[in-house]
């Protein structure tokens, strides 16, 4: 298995479970307690091929930013995240005729249904800790 192949497959993963542990916490918190104690959480199909970006873009990313500050760094994740959530949901909603994460009136920070400016604290800590896994990740798996 090639080392490219084996990163996709991993943050493809790790970007789901991610996705869903979150979706399972903020649901419970905001919806509590009409959310019950089920800590359910959901993703979409959707966003395999959208994790599996991360391999492919965040080494670009890593090399352009050494020697940043973590803080900076984050701005960018986050920023990055935010361009690629709008353009993947703009697209599917062409493609398919919906944006699966339909964000429309869930919150006054949505843009167009696509992205949710509340979400930056979010981002901003996942793209550290995704920063760190790919470098740890990148560095043990041999080609």
């Amino acid at each position: 298995m090639s080392k490219k192949f084996f990163l996709i497959v991993f943050f493809i993963c790790f970007g789901i479970t991610t996705e869903v542990f979150f979706t399972a916490v903020y649901d419970t918190i905001t919806l509590w307690p009409n959310a019950g104690n089920k800590l359910e959480g959901h993703t979409y199909i959707w966003m395999a091929p959208i994790y599996a970006l991360i391999p492919l873009l965040f080494p670009l990313g890593i090399k352009w930013m050494k020697g940043w500050n973590m803080f900076f760094r984050s701005i960018v994740y986050m920023l990055g995240i935010f361009v690629i959530e709008f353009i993947s949901g703009f697209l599917l909603e062409k493609i398919i005729g919906v944006c699966p994460w339909d964000y429309t009136g869930t919150s006054p920070y949505e843009i167009m249904g696509y992205i949710r400016l509340d979400y930056t604290p979010a981002w901003m800590i996942f793209g550290i800790i995704v920063e760190q896994f790919y470098k740890y990740i990148a560095s043990k798996v041999q080609d």
